[in-house]
């Protein structure tokens, strides 16, 4: 009776709450023409005007200076897109969104309407003043706005299809927004009456008679951010229509119907924050509090409270017993239990990412109420988590079962909070049945069955549980609470002694295991198959990998060697207990004799050795933290070694990282002998964080017949950090013993890589005697997939089942692509991508991981004197300022102005006689402009007399020629006309001398020219162009040279066609001897005929008569000239008609389901696509020919392959990948692979080459020193070509005829180009979007912007954007190159 009375206790609270006078509308703030509101117009969506704010608003991290009203219950800082754009769309929006009520609102035919205005009303700023404070006491306690911004919706209603016979519905809501600020801070208040919400939710426009009504959102969003197309951040507090109804009943202040938000501020605000329960109304009683910095109140106003819900007081029973008060605490020595609400939410915010939660309030109510409630901390898109159910201990300590099993861990009796959950309705320690949490992009949680059964004494928290294999958010692991004495003397719950618990500490446990709390603390342990020790898991039966770095400080004999930080790398498959390790570029001599050192390699083989019954491997023990120390001492010459290796951990990949030290003298091995080491047999003696083994090893030396037999005694010790809380595994015995069945040690010189192999099996220790047949799991011999795990069953007989992260039978096991089936956990501003058996997350430019792998943050953008006005330059209209990274900046005049850029005066161009001379210079500040003097045309830098009639072009330039006043040292040159009045071919300079050839134009004929003195050139009509000969016409040259002109008709001449090909049918002079020949004329085996007969010849040029068909997903492209581009799992084909896009004619090439193409170009020669997939970490090619298939041309080596440029010249690729920063190349078929760099590399991404000269160019847009490097093509000369005044360089590219390198920059929003050394550096367009890759073709410049999802053209001459192509599908698009009927030769 006593525990049904504390179940009350909540239902009490809330009752308590529910009769605080809730928000009358009388009590709205005022509003209406006597406070001077503007109206909306009525309609269905409308917006407002852009209301100019006094002074700027502050909304998330940004000032605004403008508002927008929409019709639709939403506020914005920019004008509204058409509703069906955002209406019926979940959050977040892509434009920043203030909405109380955000749903498809109609005020057509008097259906209510919307007032708004600014307001500075002392009566209004006291109103919300008393509101802010009463919901941040701490934080805003000086908060004084100055300004206010009101918004009501008065008795409006809902968009409805006009139906014959149906009267509109009566329902009506009335709400209203206060934005509160001053210079610093920006509060918004949510006003919800009493009655006054009577619908909760509207239907679709698209979908109208569906009976389908979308709840109304209510929050914020921020929008998208300005450098890239992405989600920006959110704060949302409904989603359901219990949630809607509850809006006028719950509070996040203590009185119902009122909201409190703060959503800007000058300090950091991670996002927006929710006011505290607190303070001194007089209409309200304050609740005691759980903290919530950022949620998703989706389950926060899930509950339907209503007074008849509520289970009321009894008042006949005997009187509830409520927690002792701190005095009565200290005096009995007792603390309160304390059941907290832990969210699926990340913690990160308890590590300093979030604004802190005010603190402070004295709880009010008629009994002390818990005060050391639970923090909430944040997540990246704000989430409040829904209510869950728990078991309930009886006094008898027993668990109490319900629909969901679940518990709460007490936190520090110290903690003092002074806000509460709305998820709860109110601080319930027993809260109802949780639903799933859903994914933040949608859906729920899958169930999960391997939850830890609860056992006496034993309290098991369960959260909604993953995919095995997935990366869960750090607030979804599981918690079980074990061994908590509960006391059952007294009439309070009350646990023993302080200690670290799983509510705090849960995240030192992996991803994919739940924490456990025991009487002295907590402990960490692997969920269903995955293993590890708790803090460290891996999935079961999958292969590991791992990597690392070795140092050594040796003596191999008396020699001296050294060597630092070469790279080690091990596979292990796990389902037998095989580990391969390889160590690269140690020194000959030193790896010759570490051959006999196996247990460098077979650290990894105890760590994953495959277990018999009863026994634990390395991994299961130690985990991915610890060290191995291990002493080896030679016989018979006592050379002495120490290895210690250290493992740090797995990386996101979840490779081991190892780092190894050897030191010491080991005696030295001729290169040409082999080392061979049998099988053997060790005890390992286990302690409290502590292995040991010692043991002694023999190995043989052999050479051709000799076979030296040598030994060495080892001593190791392995320490880790063990949880001592939990108790041993019974079943495990303190001795285990590791079988090596099979031992290899190699040194490939040609390959500078020493490799170790052992075959490994942990388990008891066994007698001397037979032992029974084994189970071919055990040692290794089953025939399960390497991705899959054995299991054993009676004798030998066992099923295979394959590891999380892949799929099959067992016995054949392929990777799941979650990226391309969904099940990943990539937040918004992320990137999945798919890794063999798991994936990762990678942020979007701007954002970096959090701790959970998954969620992205937005990096604050660096200092930049030049934008926030520290800089000390010249006025905007005279200088520049440039930033160079930090807060380091120079300054330049603008063109017009001199000085140091810090000081610019104006240069006054006139006195540079910069104007023609028949013109007038006029000087204005930084310019100056001519105008041509009467009589004459033009701009004024070129000014002609007025045109003559009757007057022919070479007159016409003479008298203008002869009217210009001659300058000294230049005298110009007047124009020689025939009779006729056109120009002489052979113009000759009067007073210099030099002649030169001119066309009917009287353009100079280029290479003409010939100096004073001598003989002057031939002028006439150029001589027709000739092409070079053929193979076959040289051929015939020659022979009938040989035949001394003439050939007789029994000798042979080669029969040419008018494009000098070979003829397919040769003849033996006039002869009936002939046959066929190939395209360079040689003879085709088989087809010589006799006289009277003449073979069938294929003509060499003709194609083949029948093709095979193409494959579905390709689509054979036109001829001409055209752009490919990238555009995720498809490339798409442009045409272009000179250089405008044919748009029309645009389609499909290449479908590439699964992949994320970025990096894309074309070889003219074979007419091959090449392109990068950093889904499916590959770079593929397919032929533009019919039939054509994608060909992988490299499939190994690559973590995020990017950009990719293709030498048809040199028949070579080159591409950049930003996850191993690296440039490589390789031949067009994959093969001659080579790392050209993997230094000073932050992010590569574009790459470009220029054939001709021998140039290799590429980008990194490393924030901190973003630069444009260059090499010749066999990686030499490196140097950096730019590194001053870009910001993001996306994309590049060589344009071959004009000899120019340019670049698109996401960051200056500039393309830009230069010479291939760096100098001749010129801005072509200055207001881009967001570029991500460019192509030059002809006099344009082609690029893909991910702001517009589309392809934009530029005019190279002016910048001038001429064109665009916005595809129907739109996504991002990436990669793009042009395509020529031919190959661009350039020239030097």
């Amino acid at each position: 009776m006593r525990g049904d009375r504390a179940a009350r206790r909540p239902a009490l609270l809330l009752l308590l709450l529910s009769q605080v006078a809730a928000l009358q509308p009388s009590e709205l703030f005022p509003f209406g023409e006597s406070w001077k509101d503007q109206l909306l117009p009525e309609g269905d969506d409308e917006s407002s005007a852009a209301v100019k704010l006094a002074i700027p608003m502050r909304f998330y991290e940004t000032q605004f200076r403008e508002l927008y009203v929409g019709t639709n219950g939403i506020i914005s800082t920019q004008d509204f897109p058409r509703e069906t754009q955002y209406v019926d769309d979940d959050f977040p929006t892509d434009f920043p969104a203030i909405a109380p009520f955000l749903a498809d609102i109609d005020t057509s035919r008097g259906r209510g309407r919307i007032l708004y205005r600014q307001d500075t009303s002392s009566e209004v700023l006291s109103q919300a003043a008393y509101y802010v404070h009463t919901g941040f006491p701490s934080s805003a306690a000086r908060f004084a706005p100055t300004h206010a911004f009101l918004v009501t919706w008065e008795q409006v209603g809902a968009y409805e299809e006009v139906t014959r016979g149906v009267p509109p519905s009566g329902e009506r809501n009335t709400f209203q927004v206060v934005l509160a600020y001053d210079e610093s801070d920006t509060y918004a208040l949510f006003l919800y009456p009493t009655n006054g919400l009577h619908f909760f939710g509207t239907r679709p426009k698209e979908s109208y008679n569906v009976q389908l009504e979308l709840p109304a959102r209510v929050g914020f969003c921020r929008g998208e951010l300005d450098d890239l197309k992405r989600e920006g951040l959110y704060f949302s507090l409904t989603s359901t229509e219990q949630s809607i109804k509850n809006l006028y009943q719950l509070s996040n202040m203590g009185i119902p119907g009122v909201w409190a938000f703060l959503i800007g501020s000058t300090s950091p605000l991670a996002n927006v924050r929710p006011a505290t329960i607190g303070g001194d109304l007089s209409r309200a009683q304050s609740l005691p509090s759980l903290e919530h910095p950022k949620f998703h109140l989706e389950g926060a106003l899930g509950s339907d409270y209503t007074e008849d819900s509520l289970d009321y007081y009894d008042e006949t029973e005997e009187e509830v017993d409520y927690p002792p008060s701190e005095a009565e605490r200290a005096g009995t020595g007792r603390g309160t239990i304390d059941v907290s609400f832990q969210g699926e939410v990340d913690s990160r915010a308890s590590e300093g990412g979030a604004s802190p939660p005010d603190s402070g309030l004295a709880p009010a109510l008629p009994h002390p109420a818990p005060s050391n409630l639970p923090f909430y901390p944040e997540t990246e898109a704000a989430t409040w988590d829904p209510l869950g159910k728990m078991d309930t201990p009886n006094v008898n300590g027993q668990v109490q079962p319900s629909e969901q099993t679940e518990s709460r861990s007490p936190a520090s009796p110290e903690s003092d909070r002074d806000s509460w959950d709305p998820s709860r309705g109110a601080p319930s320690p027993y809260p109802e049945k949780e639903p799933h949490q859903p994914y933040p992009a949608g859906g729920a949680e899958p169930p999960e069955s391997d939850v830890p059964l609860a056992r006496p004494g034993e309290v098991v928290r369960q959260h909604s549980p993953l995919p095995a294999h997935s990366t869960p958010r750090s607030g979804g692991r599981r918690v079980v609470d074990v061994d908590d004495s509960i006391s059952s003397d007294t009439k309070v719950f009350r646990y023993n002694g302080a200690k670290e618990t799983c509510e705090q500490n849960h995240r030192q446990c992996s991803q994919h295991a739940f924490c456990t709390d025991y009487t002295t603390g907590f402990c960490c342990h692997c969920q269903s198959r995955f293993y590890g020790n708790g803090k460290q898991c891996l999935p079961e039966g999958a292969p590991h990998r791992v990597n690392g770095k070795v140092s050594g400080h040796l003596h191999v004999g008396h020699t001296p060697v050294h060597f630092t930080d070469v790279d080690l790398h091990a596979y292990i498959v796990d389902n037998d207990g095989r580990a391969y390790t390889a160590i690269s570029d140690i020194p000959e001599p030193a790896a010759q004799a570490l051959l006999p050192l196996t247990s460098i390699g077979g650290l990894f083989g105890w760590l994953f050795a495959l277990e018999k019954p009863g026994s634990e491997n390395g991994f299961r023990t130690a985990g991915a933290a610890f060290t191995h120390n291990l002493e080896v001492t030679f016989s018979p010459g006592e050379e002495w070694v120490h290895i210690t290796q250290s493992a740090e951990g797995l990386d996101p990949e979840n490779y081991l990282i190892v780092k190894t030290t050897i030191q010491g003298q080991v005696p030295p091995i001729p290169a040409n002998f082999t080392v061979h080491m049998a099988p053997y047999k060790e005890l390992y003696h286990y302690s409290d964080s502590v292995v040991t083994s010692t043991s002694s090893r023999d190995y043989s030396l052999i050479f051709g017949a000799t076979n030296q037999v040598s030994s060495y005694r080892i001593v190791q010790n392995i320490t880790y950090q063990a949880c001592r809380h939990a108790p041993r595994h019974q079943a495990i015995p303190a001795t285990q013993q590791l079988t090596v069945d099979r031992v290899f040690a190699l040194y490939s010189a040609e390959e500078r890589v020493l490799r170790f192999a052992v075959t490994n099996q942990v388990g008891p220790v066994e007698e001397d005697s037979d032992p029974p047949p084994v189970n071919p799991c055990y040692d290794g011999s089953h025939t399960c997939d390497t991705a899959a795990q054995c299991h054993p069953g009676t004798t030998v007989d066992y099923t295979c089942e394959c590891a999380p992260g892949y799929q099959g039978d067992g016995r054949s096991c392929v990777d799941v692509n979650e990226c391309a089936t969904g099940f990943h956990r990539c937040g918004p501003n992320s990137m999945c991508i798919n890794l063999r058996g798991s994936y990762k997350c990678e942020c979007r430019s701007g954002y970096k991981i959090a701790d959970d792998q998954h969620t992205c943050i937005l990096m604050g953008p660096p200092p930049n004197p030049c934008e926030d006005g520290r800089h000390t330059c010249a006025p905007a209209g005279q200088a520049r300022c440039i930033h160079h990274g930090g807060d380091t900046f120079t300054c330049a005049c603008l063109p017009g102005y001199t000085g140091s850029g810090h000081h610019c005066a104006d240069v006054n161009e006139c006195l540079e006689n910069r104007c023609h001379p028949s013109a007038t210079c006029y000087n204005t500040p930084g310019s100056f402009s001519c105008h041509c003097q009467p009589g004459y045309r033009g701009d004024g830098i070129q000014c002609t007399p007025e045109p003559i009639a009757g007057l022919k072009p070479c007159h016409h330039q003479q008298r203008y020629a002869q009217a210009q006043p001659a300058y000294p040292g230049s005298p110009h040159h007047i124009p020689q006309c025939d009779d006729q009045g056109n120009f002489l071919p052979l113009q000759c300079h009067g007073s210099t001398g030099f002649c030169w050839c001119v066309d009917p134009r009287g353009h100079e004929v280029p290479g003409t020219r010939t100096a004073p003195g001598s003989t002057p050139p031939h002028c006439g009509a150029p001589e027709p162009t000739q092409r070079p000969q053929t193979v076959c016409e040289r051929w015939r040259e020659s022979l009938l040279q040989h035949y001394g002109g003439t050939a007789r008709d029994d000798q042979y001449v080669p029969q040419c066609d008018d494009l000098g090909q070979f003829v397919p049918l040769q003849c033996h002079g006039k002869s009936d001897f002939c046959w066929c020949v190939d395209k360079d004329g040689r003879e085709v085996e088989g087809t010589r005929s006799q006289p009277g007969s003449t073979p069938a010849c294929i003509p060499t040029v003709a194609p083949p008569t029948v093709r095979p068909a193409p494959r579905p997903d390709v689509t054979p492209p036109s001829v001409g000239t055209f752009l490919l581009y990238a555009q995720g799992q498809q490339i798409g084909h442009l045409p272009l008609n000179g250089t405008r896009l044919q748009k029309d004619a645009a389609k499909t090439l290449l479908s590439l389901h699964g992949s994320i193409v970025v990096g894309l170009d074309y070889d003219c020669q074979e007419r091959m696509v090449y392109w990068t997939d950093v889904a499916g970490r590959t770079i593929s090619r397919a032929s533009l020919a019919l039939g054509a298939e994608p060909e992988i041309i490299i499939n190994t080596g690559l973590i995020s392959p990017e950009g990719l440029t293709v030498d048809h010249f040199h028949r070579t690729m080159y591409w950049t990948d930003s996850g191993l920063d690296k440039i490589e190349r390789a031949t067009l078929d994959g093969s001659q692979r080579r790392v050209l760099f993997h230094t000073e590399l932050v992010n590569p991404r574009a790459i470009a080459v220029d054939p001709i000269r021998g140039n290799l160019y590429w980008t990194d847009w490393n924030r901190e020193a973003p630069k444009i490097e260059t090499s010749s093509l066999s990686g030499e000369n490196r140097r950096i070509l730019v590194n001053r005044d870009i910001g993001l360089p996306n994309g590049l590219t060589f344009d071959p005829f004009s000899k120019l390198l340019c670049w698109a920059d996401a960051g200056t929003k500039k393309l830009e180009c230069t010479l291939p050394d760096g100098t001749g550096r010129r801005v072509i367009q200055n207001n881009l979007n967001y570029p991500f890759s460019i192509v030059s073709y002809a006099d344009h410049f082609y690029h893909t912007d991910w702001r517009r999802d589309g392809i934009i053209s530029v005019k190279k001459d002016s910048g001038q954007f001429t064109d665009e192509y916005l595809p129907e599908q739109r996504s991002h698009l990436y990669g793009i190159t042009a395509v020529y009927p031919y190959c661009p030769t350039g020239r030097k």
